[in-house]
């Protein structure tokens, strides 16, 4: 099997995904209507609510729920071979995912931008609202945690990603301020800026990495884990259009050109996918993901399929900057389609390894060595990226390799493998942070709408304090768990948290459409959907919690199968209310369902 094939297959099947089935849902199902006006406008404040480009909007959208489900999910997953992978990011984004962002931007569009919590409560009930509230910020805390722990893990000793990514900080500061105050609406202008500054953190870090200078662009792993949480709490406080928002922007360029990079590097070399289709470990006891294919596949590939995460966004910074409902279709369900192109390139990067250095890279030393497998091409991948390779687990090495085993392969590149490694390294980093700041500010938002809940008179007068302690304490929580986590204990909790919050939201989005559409059938499209992420994720969390944390009989393990318990319970009763609710619906009049 060749590269290529995957490729071709998936894009077209994207394409006629974008252009048929998107169509259909946003104009037949949801009926978005260009003369509305969106609340960008109808409540612009500058700080949170700003009318934005939609361009712009797609660059923050798409970096925001780009996180480290596309790159690391698909390549853990390789584990079971490539076919598995392959097929659950093609039905998983096209039936399950780009439905599930685009139903529930569009509204919370038409609820003034409101969160998941809101729309829970206002088309299920109080009780699945709480429920929500108190789902989300325990999914949301978790799904920060293994996202950053996998920028912790690629940035600690690596003083050129480190100076690169923080170079994107000034640059979206310039952007911003350029933009918005000096030359109000010059997107273009204020784009070529941005870029070109981002353009020379990547070209001088290489070099400076060499010298002196870098020395005080190298962090260790517990440095890391305070510095993203504080700069996780900046992001979540500052006026969105200031950092947060031309940060993921001008990220989006890096993200997108990378890709579009190595789409170029495929269609050159058209390298042979070594992992066989199937592994003997879909039926279990892997050394990586240690359930069976089913359901862990569908939990290991989150975000390139289908991923809770993009539901925070979809009601979270992105439905308050939307200038027309016409643009949802592009920004929701195109960006979730580039995301999956992302988890396919992810997908072969790791699976072009032999599967002997695939998994000398992905599993400690101790356990490889059980294993059985020879490694072939390794030691010269550690002499061509002058770095150790064996043992680095977490996927993101692997991808790096991969990445740049297929790039050094171009003509007259061979020399540049060590660049392109460490280039891969510095991509994966830039693409995760972007969705950890995004997602900061969305817990705070949650966490200070669950405090207007419980008293009502927390949301009136000055609002910054709200926003600071809501910020700060959500930056703690999730930096606690990266401090004292590793990522056999974090990634799987995450994956089971993000697919039940995909659950919820396809939930939400069913009643939703009850609701609010001409025909009760169109439901079909989030129900079917919502049961089997439902059964898949459920028993996903059962496995979890007696193959992979009770045996560790550590606090960790303990603390992680009581997190996942909570989550389950939660999730349980959101999903019954909600099929309560649906059933009523279903009986009522069509009259009656819209009030």
């Amino acid at each position: 099997m060749h590269a290529l094939t995957l490729i071709i297959t998936s894009l077209l099947i994207f394409a006629l995904a974008y252009r048929f089935y998107a169509k259909f849902i946003i104009t037949k199902v949801l009926i978005a209507d260009p003369s509305r006006t969106t609340p960008a406008h109808t409540l612009r404040d500058g700080k949170d609510y700003h009318p934005t480009n939609k361009f712009v909007l797609f660059g923050h959208h798409f970096a925001a729920i780009s996180g480290a489900g596309p790159l690391v999910g698909p390549v853990l997953a390789a584990q079971f071979g490539f076919l598995p992978g392959f097929l659950w990011i093609l039905i998983g984004a096209v039936l399950g995912g780009a439905v599930h962002d685009m139903v529930i931007l569009f509204a919370s569009v038409r609820m003034k931008g409101q969160s998941l919590t809101r729309l829970a409560k206002k088309h299920i009930g109080s009780t699945a609202g709480i429920a929500t509230g108190i789902a989300i910020l325990f999914i949301i805390v978790t799904a920060l945690a293994g996202l950053a722990l996998v920028v912790v893990n690629a940035l600690s000793e690596s003083s050129w990603a480190t100076f690169t990514i923080a170079m994107t900080i000034p640059a979206a500061l310039i952007v911003a301020l350029y933009m918005y105050k000096l030359r109000p609406g010059r997107i273009v202008e204020a784009s070529l800026i941005g870029v070109t500054i981002v353009i020379l953190g990547v070209v001088f870090g290489e070099p400076l990495s060499k010298t002196s200078f870098g020395n005080y662009f190298i962090f260790s792993k517990p440095a890391l884990s305070v510095m993203l949480p504080v700069y996780g709490f900046i992001a979540s406080t500052l006026p969105v259009w200031l950092l947060l928002c031309p940060r993921d922007y001008l990220s989006s360029y890096m993200k997108i050109g990378t890709i579009v990079l190595l789409v170029v590097g495929i269609f050159i070399v058209n390298p042979v996918i070594r992992m066989p289709a199937i592994t003997p470990y879909i039926h279990g006891g892997g050394p990586i993901i240690p359930g069976k294919v089913w359901p862990f596949v569908c939990i290991t590939i989150a975000c390139g399929a289908i991923s809770g995460f993009h539901s925070l966004i979809a009601s979270g910074t992105t439905p308050k900057m939307i200038n027309n409902e016409s643009e949802i279709r592009f920004i929701s369900f195109g960006a979730m389609l580039i995301e999956a192109v992302v988890s396919i390139m992810a997908l072969i990067a790791a699976t072009v390894l032999l599967p002997g250095d695939y998994f000398a890279i992905n599993v400690p030393p101790d356990i490889f060595a059980k294993l059985g497998m020879h490694i072939t091409d390794l030691k010269g991948l550690e002499q061509m990226t002058g770095e150790t390779l064996a043992g680095r687990t977490g996927g993101a090495v692997s991808l790096a390799a991969g990445m740049s085993l297929i790039l050094s392969s171009i003509k007259g590149m061979a020399h540049l493998m060590g660049y392109w490694y460490h280039f891969a390294i510095m991509f994966e980093a830039l693409f995760i942070l972007t969705t950890v700041d995004t997602g900061t500010r969305v817990a705070r938002y949650i966490l200070q709408e669950m405090a207007k809940f419980v008293n009502p008179r927390a949301g009136r007068g000055n609002p910054i304090p709200g926003m600071i302690i809501s910020g700060a304490a959500i930056s703690f929580l999730w930096g606690y768990l990266v401090y004292n986590g590793d990522i056999s204990t974090i990634w799987p909790m995450f994956g089971v948290a993000n697919q039940l919050l995909a659950t919820l939201a396809l939930c939400i989005g069913t009643v939703y459409i009850l609701r609010h559409s001409k025909k009760k059938y169109y439901c079909l499209i989030t129900f079917l959907p919502s049961l089997f992420m439902f059964v898949t994720t459920f028993w996903a969390a059962i496995e979890n919690i007696i193959i992979n944390y009770l045996p560790k009989h550590t606090f960790q393990g303990n603390l992680n199968a009581g997190l996942s318990i909570i989550m389950l319970a939660l999730v349980i009763i959101i999903f019954v209310e909600s099929l309560r609710k649906s059933f009523s619906l279903v009986k009522a009049p069509r009259r009656a369902r819209s009030l």
